[in-house]
């Protein structure tokens, strides 16, 4: 079974998210995909900034979910 990663970025102040994005790539395992979804999410993190991250209240969100094109 392949797996799929969708990522949201939201505002915890604001109450709104960002539209999901889902990556191109099938993930071969749920393991695979989690792993690449908290690192993807690390990455966005670090690129935003403490000072971004603090002033809007963003946190990331994502998800796994089997692909159902394979």
């Amino acid at each position: 079974m392949k797996f799929i990663l969708t990522i949201v970025m939201c505002s915890y102040y604001q109450g709104v998210c960002l539209t999901p994005y889902t990556f191109p790539k099938n993930y071969d395992s749920m393991y695979d995909c989690l792993l690449d979804g908290y690192t993807k999410s690390h990455d966005k993190i670090e690129e935003l900034g403490r000072k971004e991250i603090n002033a809007h209240g963003v946190y990331i969100k994502f998800d796994c979910r089997p692909a159902t094109n394979t």
